[in-house]
């Protein structure tokens, strides 16, 4: 069992806006009808790969698997809340990196709100925490856990500038296509 911590390891929120109506948007609809080449396009060359699935107890489930940083990530994304303006995803996520495989657990949050009749902002929110596996880890390799943090800040926090924008115009391109 791993114990999730309620230190914050890093956490970044970028936004975008887009030219489609509030209404429009359901980003549950689109999170769990992403074709992978799609998430691919949406963080060249960090997305790897992609698929939806459920977990044993029937809960909605999105694997996304990147590279943020030095560190390859395998996310096992479970929806806790999963509506159109708004996805929660918990995920508790392997790290694969040059001192061996580790975990840290991920909150993925979507956000859509309304600008004006014609206009919407997205935000995606990014919170990582560390795990007791993480801490075993850290302390494994003699590494401090505020350089990790800051490490993680400086490689999520540049993954999520350069990915939000682009998860808003394939959110855009979803709703327009219906």
């Amino acid at each position: 069992m791993v114990k999730v911590l309620d230190t914050i390891l890093s956490q970044s929120a970028y936004s975008a806006e887009i030219d489609v109506p509030f209404e429009k948007i359901d980003i549950a609809d689109w999170l769990f009808t992403l074709p992978e080449a799609e998430y691919l396009r949406c963080c060249p060359p960090d997305h790897i790969a992609a698929g939806v699935t459920w977990t044993d107890d029937s809960r909605r489930m999105s694997i996304n698997v990147e590279q943020i940083g030095s560190g390859l990530v395998v996310q096992h994304y479970v929806a806790e809340v999963a509506e159109p303006a708004y996805c929660r995803m918990n995920s508790i996520s392997d790290v694969f990196t040059a001192n061996g495989r580790t975990q840290v657990n991920v909150v993925w949050e979507l956000i859509a709100e309304k600008i004006d009749d014609g206009r919407t902002r997205y935000t995606n929110k990014v919170t990582a925490h560390p795990t007791d596996v993480f801490m075993a880890f850290l302390s494994e390799h003699s590494i401090k856990f505020e350089d990790a943090a800051a490490a993680r800040q400086a490689a999520g926090g540049d993954h999520n500038r350069r990915e939000t924008p682009l998860f808003a115009a394939s959110i855009a391109r979803r709703a327009l296509s219906k």
